[in-house]
């Protein structure tokens, strides 16, 4: 493993290298169009009006506008997203893309790919958000771009370069549940050398997640990053990044005691917590030939994650000086290099654009404590990724875009997955695209090898699951692109999909026979009304059926197979955003409107642990904030959070925050 992490450290040092989902392209492009870099593997920014596929594109703006202090919560704007988190900040944290898993998402943090390797999934609880960052979320089957993890799509967070947001900023808040927030981040461009150091932190003393619980959940989190990019020469771009993240978060625990009347469910803990900590490198750079037509590059890339569960002896009787324990803990680490080379040729009418791509990825993990027996050693995989991609643009109106990869991993069978899409648009301001394409999901290494004493043993011989989809959408501008509405139908088939059954002596999991089906509709709409005034909406309806293995309402102690909507994941959602920020008045304004409808999941509250399935009640969420320039060097800010007060439940058994305000001090250098 270091002989291969050393290769590719080397190869990165010797070679020019530009990083997939390149983190070095601004937002817009020169005639203010929304621009993103997700959408291919040349490392171009594409204008999303040339897209097939649906993207989203939240702004370092809209993010400062929305107060954001932890990126999932600006990811219920989305169309096509669910989130879901445990409790409070700190508590895991899940995204889920057009009714797929939350595993079946890939996630890129500054061009890193960011996920847990030991369970293959991102938990969106260690993000905060960073001073000066923008999000692409690229919805629909990614496989043939960058290989497993892409079923419901790609979500990008990248910091913004020194170029982009240059200076030095400082930001400090408190308020309710003892909440401290800060930030901080310098940058610039100095002679050839762009860089951007950010630091972000929060402190919660938390609150009583288990409902009608006294014992406040909490936690510490922490992020910090680099980025700098050296122009060694006019046609050769060196980058460097690196990013720690530190959640240090209390937690409650279910109640596992028989025949207690809590069975089931989330109680008061005191004293369990749990340690993540996640450290990320990259190494690129990137040269350019034939006046910048034709590009070569190399990546070298490392994400090492580690957690570790904290428990008492006797968990739901805690006595007081009990010392606090190893539950359970892991570790995973991945190696990743890539070589890309986009070549582009044609005329300013015509555009063409080929892209070849191999990527060399090394995933490891192990168990590092164990309460239940587990295999204490490491597990390795390798995995061999081929692209192909080709683009043309006709006249900046028609887009047409083809890609196909092929991956040869150690664990499984070879697979191929492609994609076609295409954008035509029309002199009245109306566009119309779509998409079709396939992706591909591994087994974690959970799934294959996990094991807890009584509760849960893996399947070594998982498939990998397989997805199909196609979308098609118009959109229609108004007033000069000043006023957009779009509406996209989506619908994928799901093969081989990876569930869990529940039996007596335990569970584990297989692969479902025959295929589930997700789809629906994103509309959304975006309107600068003048003034300063600017309105965003968005909704999805999402019909995604999914087998479950439940309780019935006799015959305990077995379970029965129903189809029901798929957990944690609405039919309804949706969210509405109103801002005024008047030119050369130091006075600005927000209200969010986020809508949740109701939704299933899962509650293990029978001795057999054979779930029942519950329903979670819709609820509606409105948060204002409002910021204040005393100069161009000092500003104040405030804002409240669930403005109404309303009480609800994300996942079952686990309640979400109150109404909370906070407020602050911003100071720009």
């Amino acid at each position: 493993m270091l002989k291969f992490g050393a290769s590719l450290l080397a190869l990165a040092i010797a070679a020019p290298a530009l990083a997939q989902a390149n983190p070095d392209q601004p937002t817009t492009d020169a005639n203010g169009q929304t621009i993103v870099v997700t959408a291919s593997r040349s490392g171009d920014a594409v204008p999303t009006d040339l897209l097939g596929a649906s993207v989203t594109v939240i702004d370092d703006q809209q993010m400062q506008q929305r107060q954001t202090r932890v990126v999932s919560d600006v990811l219920r704007d989305v169309p096509g997203v669910a989130v879901s988190r445990a409790g409070a900040i700190g508590g895991l944290t899940q995204i889920r893309i057009r009714g797929a898993e939350a595993n079946q998402t890939l996630v890129f943090i500054d061009g890193i790919k960011a996920s847990d390797p030991y369970d293959d999934e991102y938990d969106f609880g260690t993000l905060v958000a960073d001073e000066d960052a923008k999000i692409e979320v690229l919805r629909g089957q990614q496989s043939s771009l960058y290989g497993s993890d892409a079923i419901g799509g790609v979500i990008n967070y990248i910091t913004l370069t020194g170029a982009e947001a240059p200076g030095t900023k400082i930001r400090a808040e408190g308020g309710s549940m003892g909440t401290l927030s800060a930030g901080a981040r310098t940058a610039g461009v100095s002679g050839n050398l762009d860089y951007a150091l950010t630091t972000s932190y929060i402190h919660t003393d938390g609150y009583p997640v288990a409902i009608g619980g006294n014992n406040d959940v909490g936690s510490n989190n922490l992020g910090a990053s680099f980025k700098t990019i050296w122009t060694a020469a006019p046609n050769l771009h060196l980058t460097a990044v690196g990013r720690y993240s530190y959640t240090h978060a209390a937690a409650d625990d279910t109640d596992n005691v028989f025949g207690s009347p809590t069975f089931g469910l989330t109680i008061d803990t005191p004293g369990v917590h749990y340690n993540n900590t996640g450290l990320y490198g990259l190494l690129r750079g990137q040269l350019d030939l034939l006046d910048g037509r034709w590009t070569h590059a190399v990546t070298a890339q490392i994400a090492d994650t580690k957690r570790t569960d904290f428990d008492v002896p006797d968990a739901f009787s805690p006595v007081a000086g009990q010392p606090i324990i190893k539950a359970n803990g892991d570790h995973g680490r991945r190696l990743k290099g890539s070589y890309e080379s986009a070549l582009r040729f044609g005329s300013d009418a015509v555009k063409h654009r080929v892209t070849f791509a191999v990527d060399a990825e090394r995933e490891s993990e192990r168990t590092t404590f164990s309460t239940s027996g587990a295999f204490l050693g490491w597990r390795h995989r390798t995995n061999i990724g081929v692209v192909g991609e080709y683009d043309l643009t006709v006249n900046d109106r028609l887009a047409l875009g083809a890609s196909v990869r092929h991956d040869d991993n150690s664990r499984f069978a070879d697979d191929t997955t492609f994609r076609v899409q295409g954008s035509y648009k029309f002199a009245e301001g109306t566009r119309i695209h779509a998409a079709y394409g396939t992706g591909v999901k591994a087994p974690s290494f959970g799934e294959l090898f996990d094991f807890f004493a009584g509760r849960y043993i893996g399947n070594p011989d998982l498939k990998p699951e397989k997805s199909k989809g196609w979308e098609a959408g118009v959109e229609q501008s108004f007033d000069g692109d000043h006023v957009t509405v779009g509406a996209t139908y989506f619908d994928n088939r799901l093969q081989d999909e990876i569930s869990t059954i529940f039996t007596v002596v335990g569970s584990s999991s297989i692969n479902e026979p025959g295929r589930t089906r997700q789809r629906g509709v994103e509309a959304y709409a975006g309107a600068a009304l003048g003034g300063g005034w600017r309105f965003d909406a968005s909704y999805t309806y999402l019909h995604a059926p999914q087998p479950e293995t439940v309780l019935p309402l006799i015959a305990p102690f077995t379970g029965t197979d129903v189809t029901a909507q798929a957990v944690r994941r609405a039919r309804n959602i949706a969210s509405a955003s109103l801002s005024w920020a008047p030119e050369h008045q130091p006075f600005s304004a927000n209200v969010t409107v986020r809508y949740n409808g109701r939704q299933n999941d899962l509650a293990f509250t029978d001795p057999s642990f054979v779930p029942a399935l519950v329903r979670l009640r819709s609820f509606t969420l409105v948060n204002l904030n409002a910021r204040w320039k005393l100069s161009d060097k000092v500003e104040l800010f405030g804002r409240v959070e669930n403005l109404l007060d309303r009480r609800y439940s994300e996942i079952f058994s686990f309640a979400a925050a109150g109404r909370a305000g906070y407020g602050g001090v911003r100071f720009r250098f």
